[in-house]
């Protein structure tokens, strides 16, 4: 298994409610998708701006080609890409210990 990590840059001055509703709009897009676990998504403490969204998924390929590639991204998007002040920083992590 694998995680997501994604940092989120919200566009300054959003309140956290419209970021929470546009969130749980998108959520059952991705939850959905196969080779899907988990996810959580945390707001900064020292910076409000910037979110924290980690998602458990069985595959990168999950990610990156099932997920990424399909209309379920494009909903996804559609409802917080709006909110982003810039691209997504996303990387993966593996499992070690």
């Amino acid at each position: 298994m694998i995680v997501e990590r994604a940092i989120f840059a919200i566009k300054p001055g959003t309140s956290k409610a419209d970021f929470t509703a546009a969130y749980a709009l998108a959520k059952p897009h991705i939850a959905g998708s196969k080779g899907f676990h988990k996810i959580e998504l945390r707001q900064g403490v020292e910076n409000p701006d910037s979110w924290l969204l980690l998602v458990w998924w069985d595959t990168v390929e999950d990610h990156m080609k099932g997920f990424r590639e399909s209309d379920a991204f494009a909903e996804w998007r559609k409802h917080l890409g709006p909110f982003f002040a810039s691209p997504p920083a996303v990387e993966h992590y593996e499992e070690t210990i």
